[in-house]
């Protein structure tokens, strides 16, 4: 192997290691354990890059490695005394398995039926099954309350108008900071969707924070055009990010996964 050959798959695999953890992240409900998982996938590629290099393409490598490492562990998630964690096992318990990876690989990462064919090592037919399996199941298995942080007042008709086709009662839209707080104290919500920048120049970031002050255990979706800027590594990030322009089954994804894992993650503005 040459040195420049190593060089384009280290900058090719640093490329995509941002989004291998986003994804890690919303499969685990935890920053810390999807970490672990995505550090335990680039040591496996260190003694091994073959699978990688063998791939498609080294995203599709890259996300292969993960699937060996993540079957190879049983596909845990974190357990402890946390309330939320425990509902997620129950949960958890009630669905297809491999539906919720292969959901999250096509709605949130954006891979065809044909790579996570490729990277669950299944194929297009058994990827369908899961996919149909896992939006069914999901969504099926909690609605509540949702609050919206969004100027824009057409993206946030749009995410109203999804939220609701999936059974959730939306309690408003906030176009402020000022208006997020106020919207939540009236109606606790149980799932917050937040715009970063909002129509005064403030932040949704620091208006989720403010929110979270008040309340414990509201999981949050943040919506940005700029979704690297969020994943940094620094802590905390958050476990559900949409990145502008998003689809509709984006939408609802994040919100069947986050209202099904309820794992929330505050940011520093």
């Amino acid at each position: 192997m040459t040195a420049s050959a190593t060089f384009d798959l280290t900058s090719a695999i640093a490329a995509d290691l941002p989004f291998l953890r986003r994804y890690a992240r919303a499969l685990t409900g935890s920053q810390d354990s999807g970490d672990r998982y995505a550090a335990a996938t680039l040591e496996s590629i260190l003694i091994e890059d073959t699978p990688v290099r063998d791939a498609t393409s080294p995203r599709i490598g890259l996300f292969h490695c993960f699937h060996r490492v993540w079957s190879s562990a049983g596909a845990p998630l974190e357990t402890d005394d946390d309330i939320l964690a425990k509902r997620a096992q129950v949960h958890m318990a009630g669905l297809t398995p491999n539906s919720r990876e292969a959901l999250l690989l096509h709605a949130i990462e954006g891979f065809d039926r044909t790579s996570i064919a490729e990277i669950m090592a299944h194929d297009e037919a058994e990827v369908q099954a899961l996919l149909d399996a896992a939006i069914r199941e999901m969504e099926a298995s909690v609605t509540g309350k949702v609050m919206v942080i969004e100027d824009e007042a057409i993206i946030a008709m749009d995410i109203v108008d999804i939220v609701g086709q999936i059974g959730h009662k939306v309690t408003g839209v906030a176009r402020t900071r000022r208006e997020a707080v106020e919207l939540a104290a009236r109606e606790r919500p149980d799932l917050i969707l937040s715009d970063i920048q909002l129509a005064d120049d403030s932040s949704g970031i620091d208006a989720v924070n403010d929110i979270l002050a008040q309340f414990d255990d509201i999981p949050v979706i943040f919506i940005t055009a700029f979704p690297e800027r969020l994943l940094t590594g620094d802590k905390p990030e958050p476990a559900f990010l949409i990145t502008k322009p998003f689809s509709e089954e984006q939408v609802r994804s994040a919100v069947s996964q986050a209202m099904f894992f309820a794992s929330t993650e505050t940011l520093h503005a």
